[in-house]
């Protein structure tokens, strides 16, 4: 179970994936430069799913791995290694991938009208698309009136707002 007391290496490890990034984090914090089977051994995880976490958190570049040759068995292995100094750049950056996100979703929201039939079950329509299907509803056939969408614009300028002021903070 992680706490809020934990390395920030750890609880955005953890965050991504779950149990099996916490004892893999966890595992790099005791023993920094681990190889992939001695992770595997200090965390009781599968080596293949111990490479797993490993490929995954080096691709989001939250560890480093070093080629070494193995003196005992003469092939190449990788020594692993965490970046705790990259925690804060990767949430950093997911945060702006979020809030590209949202921006995208309100401009949608800003440059199209919608149009719904009244049934919670039933998806909007844009008034294109409302246009092609005569103004009656594709699932249950009901007519299709507009749909003020300000509440949806208001939530996603809010969220928007909040990473802004969240991002300047840091």
């Amino acid at each position: 179970m992680i706490d809020k007391y934990e390395d920030p290496f750890v609880r955005i490890s953890t965050m991504i994936g779950g149990d099996e990034y916490l004892k893999v984090a966890r595992s790099l914090l005791k023993s920094q430069d681990a190889t992939d089977e001695e992770i595997a051994s200090s965390t009781g995880l599968r080596i293949n799913m111990v490479r797993k976490v490993l490929y995954d958190l080096f691709g989001k570049a939250l560890i480093t791995g070093i080629r070494v040759k193995d003196e005992k068995k003469g092939w190449f292995v990788y020594r692993w290694r965490s970046r705790r100094d990259e925690v804060e750049n990767f949430i950093e950056g997911q945060k702006k991938k979020i809030r590209n996100r949202l921006q995208q979703r309100l401009d949608y929201e800003n440059s199209s009208d919608f149009y719904h039939c009244g049934n919670e079950d039933c998806p909007r329509v844009t008034f294109e698309n409302s246009l092609d299907l005569f103004f009656k509803c594709p699932s249950c056939g009901n007519v299709l009136n507009l749909k003020k969408n300000d509440k949806s614009k208001k939530a996603f300028g809010y969220k928007i707002d909040h990473i802004k002021k969240d991002m300047r903070q840091v």
